[in-house]
């Protein structure tokens, strides 16, 4: 059986954008490009080291609303349609709960993306690393 429905999360980086150039490209099919916005922990903001929780949540929510306009814009511009969803939570549990639960057939994920810095790799980990070894759907990493 072919692939029918295609998810691909977007986090506005370079490789995020491959992938969903990628998913047009391939598939004819449905595809639904998902934001996740990632609390932080209410801790680490102690000591100013990041902005209050209600300024981190609007301008988190600023950023997927901009990374889902231009996913929009881009699929337009190839005449071709994408739907669009933004959910909260830690990002590799929101994608495979979000495959598990919208009959999703195919994974398209950048290999990495957002801020490449030390610090966000200790509290992110790698999505594109749990996502491949915890879905049970085939995943395709852009690189």
């Amino acid at each position: 059986m072919g692939v029918s429905h295609v998810l691909v999360p977007l986090d506005g980086s370079p490789l995020a954008d491959e992938a969903l150039v990628h998913a047009l490209d391939t598939f004819d099919c449905r595809v639904t490009v998902l934001y996740v916005i990632t609390p932080i922990d209410s801790s680490m903001s102690e000591g100013g080291v990041l902005a209050p929780g209600k300024t981190r949540h609007d301008a988190a929510q600023e950023q997927a609303n901009d990374v889902i306009d231009q996913a929009r814009r881009r699929t337009a511009e190839a005449d071709q349609r994408v739907d669009t969803v933004v959910e909260t939570g830690d990002p590799a549990e929101t994608i495979i709960t979000y495959v598990d639960e919208h009959d999703i057939d195919h994974v398209i994920i950048g290999s990495h993306g957002g801020a490449q810095n030390e610090l966000t790799r200790r509290l992110l980990g790698t999505v594109a690393t749990v996502v491949v070894s915890k879905t049970t759907v085939p995943v395709t990493v852009i690189r």
